[in-house]
């Protein structure tokens, strides 16, 4: 039986800033390394994306509580496939999805790093949102895969998420920063790719 203070914790909520689903909330639970994107730097990033998210195909690749997913979808997107590992979070994404019923969003439980290792997509992705838990340091690996595993489509925008002290993460040669902010301890990114030359 749940003790007293599991009863009397509150579950955590984001809500959904704008688009068909706007104002809803989405709930998850909490878990190690999940870190989702707050309000400010969602409502940010899909301003810089506005002129792109209308039927663009996503991928989140570290889905966590799907709040990038969740707004993309709400603003337009017209498919975003999320990759996940913990089973908990898989629940979430699953439970939220049905609530706003998402027919449009393709669950992945997998480890990500894997998944673009062994799975190559079918169609590139317009838009990559790439926010891994920070203490994985699995930023440049995780855009190196996306950037050369046909993953991304000529002019993609990727969103990449990092510590604001973190100078670690080396971005791919041919992609081409658009944006960058700091919000407190987070340091965020948005990055068009252009086709290497062979």
């Amino acid at each position: 039986m749940p003790s007293k203070n599991n009863l009397n914790t509150p579950i955590p909520k984001l809500r959904i800033i704008a688009g068909k689903w706007r104002s809803r909330v989405i709930t998850f639970q909490p878990a190690d390394g999940l870190r989702p994107t707050g309000d400010r730097i969602r409502e940010t990033l899909f301003n810089w994306l506005s002129t792109t998210i209308d039927g663009a195909r996503c991928i989140d690749v570290f889905a966590g509580s799907g709040a990038l997913s969740f707004e993309a979808l709400s603003r337009g997107a017209s498919q975003c496939t999320s990759l996940e590992q913990q089973g908990a979070a898989i629940k979430n994404l699953y439970k939220n999805a049905s609530a706003l019923r998402a027919e449009n969003l393709n669950i992945v439980q997998a480890d990500s790093i894997h998944f673009l290792q062994h799975s190559p997509p079918d169609q590139p992705f317009h838009i990559a949102f790439v926010d891994p838990p920070f203490s994985a340091h699995l930023l440049t690996q995780t855009c190196e895969l996306l950037n050369s595993g046909g993953w991304l489509s000529h002019n993609a925008h990727i969103y990449c998420e990092m510590e604001a002290a973190d100078s670690s993460f080396i971005a791919p040669d041919n992609w081409e920063m658009l944006r960058e902010k700091v919000s407190g301890d987070v340091r965020y990114c948005l990055y068009s790719r252009v086709e290497p030359k062979s």
